[in-house]
C-alpha cells in the first residue's frame, strides 16, 4: 500500500481529499499543517494549533505541525517532504479544486521532495463536492470569512442543504470558497473516531476577515446517524 501525507488545514476540502485518497487505497500516515513561528496558529485558516491537534486525535492520524515564517514557508514545506520521503512516504494528498497558481506551487514543491501529488477534488464541480461532503456524513462549521463577501452571520454555521442553498444566492462567492471567501473546520465524519464539540467561541474582525475564534472545545463520542 502506497504511503502518503495529507496537506491539512482542518477544513472540508483537505478532509474530503484525505477520505477519498484513503478510499482509493492510499495509507495516510501524517496530516501536515504549517503554523506560525510561535506555533500558536495555522497559516491556512488562522485556527489555534491546539484545536487542530484535537481534530487529528479525533481522526486518529498523527498531525505534523511545522513552524515557519511566511518568507520561509516554501523552503520549510520542501524540507518536510524530503524528510517524509526518507520515511517511505511517496505521495501527498491535497484538497485543491481549481486554483491553477496553487496547483503549480504544489507540483513544484512535490517535485523538489520526490513526492507524487494527488488531488482527488481537482476540477470537480464545486456544488457536487459540497453535496457529496454532506451526504457522506461529514459535519463542518464556518470558522472564517472574507468580510468583503460574507458577514459574521455565517460564522459557526454548519454546511448542510440550507447552507448550500444560501451560498448559491451570494454574488462573487464560489460554492466551496476556493477563492478564500470562507474557511471551515470539520468536526465529525466517516474518518472520525470521535467528534469535536465547540463549547464557546467569539466572533472577531481582523484584517477585513471575520474569525470564529474557538475558546473552548471538547472531544465527545460520535452520534449515531439517523
Amino acid at each position: 500500500m502506497e504511503q502518503a501525507f495529507a496537506s491539512w488545514s482542518g477544513g472540508k476540502d483537505s478532509c474530503l481529499a484525505c477520505y477519498l485518497a484513503s478510499a482509493d487505497g492510499l495509507k495516510v500516515r501524517y496530516l501536515l499543517n504549517m503554523v506560525t513561528e510561535d506555533g500558536k496558529a495555522s497559516w491556512s485558516h488562522g485556527l489555534a494549533a491546539k484545536w487542530l491537534h484535537m481534530q487529528a486525535k479525533a481522526i486518529g492520524i498523527p498531525l505534523m505541525q511545522q513552524r515557519t515564517t511566511q518568507a520561509d514557508y516554501e523552503a520549510t514545506f520542501k524540507k518536510t517532504l524530503i524528510d517524509f520521503k526518507r520515511e517511505g512516504i511517496t505521495a501527498g494528498v491535497f484538497g485543491d479544486i481549481d486554483f491553477n497558481a496553487h496547483r503549480e506551487w504544489i507540483d513544484r514543491v512535490c517535485a523538489a521532495g520526490g513526492i507524487t501529488p494527488r488531488l482527488p477534488l481537482w476540477e470537480m464541480d464545486q456544488n457536487k463536492i459540497l453535496k457529496d461532503f454532506v451526504e457522506l456524513g461529514f459535519e463542518t462549521i464556518v470558522v472564517a470569512t472574507n468580510a468583503d463577501f460574507m458577514d459574521d452571520k455565517w460564522l459557526g454555521r454548519k454546511i448542510g442543504r440550507d447552507f448550500i442553498s444560501d451560498i448559491s444566492k451570494l454574488k462573487n462567492v464560489t460554492p466551496c470558497g476556493e477563492a478564500g471567501e470562507y474557511h471551515t473546520l470539520v468536526i465529525d465524519g466517516p474518518i472520525f473516531k470521535k467528534r469535536l464539540e465547540v463549547i464557546k467561541a467569539n466572533k472577531i474582525l481582523r484584517d477585513k476577515h471575520w474569525f470564529f475564534e474557538i475558546t473552548d472545545c471538547e472531544l465527545r463520542p460520535k452520534r449515531k446517524r439517523p
